[in-house]
């Protein structure tokens, strides 16, 4: 499994795309495996603030439920609409359409404490 080296991991297989203030997210191709067939994603308002660590929304799957937690504070200014209709997405393109929200971070700097993809990828080897 290749994780993209463009992005930030968090332990709990978040990923995070940094362009300015403006952090894309979505889980990691792994956890969408891990969950197997993700059958609905319950996305926030646009406009609703969110904190670091804290819960943005739920992933449903038919093995599980998760939670996508946030690796910044700041405001949602987009969701992935496209999800609501075909969160298989998720699972097809965890890196890519699968992504689930947009934040405008109000602080960027809980983002030095997340992992590169190489420390991802060793912390999923020593996870399984």
């Amino acid at each position: 499994m290749l994780n993209p080296a463009d992005l930030k991991y968090l332990e709990s297989h978040e990923w995070m795309r940094v362009d300015g203030d403006v952090v894309t997210m979505g889980i990691t191709a792994f956890a969408a495996e891990e969950l197997t067939d993700i059958t609905y994603v319950d996305l926030p308002a646009v406009g609703a603030k969110v904190e670091a660590g804290k819960e943005v929304c739920e992933i449903e799957s038919v093995k599980a439920t998760s939670e996508l937690m946030s690796g910044v504070s700041g405001e949602i200014v987009a969701v992935n609409e496209k999800l609501a209709d075909a969160p298989e997405l998720v699972n097809d393109d965890a890196f890519g359409y699968g992504w689930m929200v947009k934040i405008r971070a109000n602080d960027l700097s809980p983002l030095e404490k997340a992992m590169d993809a190489g420390a991802y990828e060793k912390h999923i080897s020593a996870a399984g």
